[in-house]
């Protein structure tokens, strides 16, 4: 029997940025908000709960739906999410050409959110089990494509919307995306059991850290480091999605710029914030994915106290993209995380019910900010408080650091004894 050829680990890491470079349109959303309420003749506020219903979607789904994805696997799990998010983008254009808000909500956020949440999650199990040496770099490269996605189809939309008209721009739009995603989710496939790259061997081999557990999601969801990982995410995302929403009038109160020029830091906003995924997922393969997180905290605690402070525009843009980058690395350095922690048994549903904290968060920063804001009128009092939940985020962060020494002392300690 001829043994099956391996197919190339950097094209299914490739498949997977397309995916995720589809699916990561989602935050090119504020480009068709004009466009779609003028058909709808409805203020900006209404349209924008399209996106809101997507992003509470996307993470409800990843979390309820992440087991279904581990059992059937990356390829019927992708073509899941590319007919879904590309129907949903479709029918939002059936929405606009019959001039339904309702139908715009059901099918841009709620199909579109759960096509969105499959997506996301689809191929970073796969890439964790093809790039055991490399997780960071490799789960970075498809979660960057989500971050820098904006990047390439805003303005591709802002054409189409010109040229073709708002309901015509969706069925093009629908179309790309489901052609993309069904394209790679047809190459992605799980490595063999036990999968090594080729060349690591002997002592290569053994230099690849073991996982600290290898075990199922329900197992995962008794451990103390799961609460630990959730809340971490939750303040960063919180946190971070705070800065981005009020970045504009932040910059113009504190710098005094015109909301053009804001406008246009908004958008090396989206630059860092891709960025940052690919550059601190792959630097924690050689830091420690719990020792970038401690950094992460201990940088943004100091970041939020000094940022209303600062008056020199270099050193608060500095400060500023810097945070942006570590929010995006977040997210990409994430998953090589859990695979440390919990091994790649179930990683896509354990991601999953990480991925809720993102749910809640998109609700819970902005709301805070502006809250606070309203209340004291004070932009130092508001990332006072921001800084205060990051303080939690690094004692949390010190705590998994912890837990993670001890276990490992345990385990030499067993290995010793046998």
């Amino acid at each position: 029997m001829i043994a099956q050829k391996l197919k190339n680990r950097w094209l299914i890491a490739a498949s997977a940025v397309g995916i995720h470079i589809s699916i990561g349109s989602v935050y090119a959303y504020s480009v068709m908000t004009n466009p779609v309420k003028d058909i709808f003749e409805v203020e900006g506020s209404t349209v924008k709960w399209a996106f809101k219903i997507a992003i509470l979607l996307l993470g409800l789904s990843a979390a309820f739906l992440g087991k279904w994805v581990e059992k059937v696997g990356p390829k019927k799990s992708g073509i899941t999410a590319g007919i879904l998010y590309g129907a949903g983008i479709l029918g939002s254009g059936l929405a606009v050409q019959f001039g339904s808000l309702w139908l715009f909500y059901a099918c841009y956020g709620v199909i579109g959110g759960i096509g969105l949440g499959i997506g996301y999650i689809t191929p970073v199990s796969t890439l964790v089990k093809w790039f055991p040496d490399r997780r960071g770099l490799a789960t970075g490269m498809a979660i960057m494509g989500f971050g820098f996605a904006a990047l390439i189809f805003g303005p591709i939309m802002a054409k189409l919307f010109e040229t073709v008209g708002v309901a015509n721009a969706f069925y093009i739009l629908g179309t790309i995306y489901t052609i993309i995603i069904l394209a790679s989710a047809s190459y992605i496939e799980r490595p063999p059991v036990g999968y090594f790259p080729e060349g690591f061997e002997g002592e290569a081999k053994n230099a690849i850290k073991e996982d600290i557990s290898n075990v199922t999601a329900n197992e995962a969801l008794k451990s103390e480091r799961f609460y630990y990982i959730w809340l971490m995410m939750f303040i960063n995302i919180s946190c971070g999605i705070a800065i981005i929403s009020a970045a504009s009038p932040m910059m113009q109160e504190k710098l005094n710029y015109t909301s053009m020029q804001a406008a246009t830091i908004v958008g090396f906003i989206g630059v860092f914030n891709g960025l940052g995924r690919l550059l601190w997922s792959t630097l924690s393969d050689y830091l420690g994915r719990a020792n970038t997180y401690i950094l992460f905290f201990a940088f943004q605690i100091l970041a939020f106290y000094l940022l209303p402070k600062i008056g020199i525009e270099s050193v608060f843009l500095l400060v500023l993209f810097t945070v942006i980058t570590m929010y995006g690395g977040g997210f990409a350095t994430l998953p090589a995380f859990l695979g440390d922690l919990f091994g790649t048994k179930q990683l896509g549903a354990i991601h999953g019910y990480v991925l809720a904290a993102w749910a809640l968060a998109g609700v819970a920063g902005p709301t805070i900010y502006d809250l606070v804001k309203e209340q004291t009128g004070s932009l130092d009092t508001t990332l006072l408080i921001f800084a205060g939940l990051f303080v939690i985020a690094f004692i949390i962060s010190v705590l998994m650091k912890f837990s993670i020494l001890k276990s490992e002392k345990q385990r030499i300690k067993e290995l010793s004894i046998a």
